[in-house]
């Protein structure tokens, strides 16, 4: 297995626990969450479905966050005081979380277009 998808594994399974512990949490199922679970069984598996969903769920990310973006530019113009992200009562400064944002999907990005990537998740149907 590629070290890449070794990183994109670690990376999906910390997602896996935050979108299940979310989940249980507030009692509500997303796709934007829980769409992990597939793709991460996909991976490990070497599914040949698994590169085209982790595409879609690249895909589905990149809008959810854009979306969140645009909104927070446009609350930011109306009322800038009242755009910050709280978790349990820490206030998280804007650019390192959007910078960490942005890394995380190039990451991504570059992990599932890669040739490397592309040549092991399609190994199992040439064989």
């Amino acid at each position: 297995m590629p070290k890449r998808l070794i990183l994109l594994i670690a990376l999906y399974t910390l997602f896996a626990i935050v979108a299940l512990l979310r989940a249980v949490a507030t009692a509500s199922f997303d796709l934007f969450t829980l769409g992990v679970l597939p793709v991460l069984v996909g991976i490990l598996t070497q599914a040949p479905w698994s590169s085209l969903v982790l595409k879609i769920y690249l895909g589905l990310q990149t809008l959810g966050l854009s979306a969140l973006g645009i909104t927070a530019i446009i609350a930011y113009q109306i009322t800038p005081q009242d755009v910050k992200v709280v978790i349990e009562g820490h206030n998280i400064p804007m650019l390192p979380l959007v910078l960490s944002i942005i890394a995380l999907l190039l990451v991504q990005y570059w992990i599932a277009f890669s040739r490397v990537t592309h040549d092991y998740l399609t190994a199992k149907i040439k064989a």
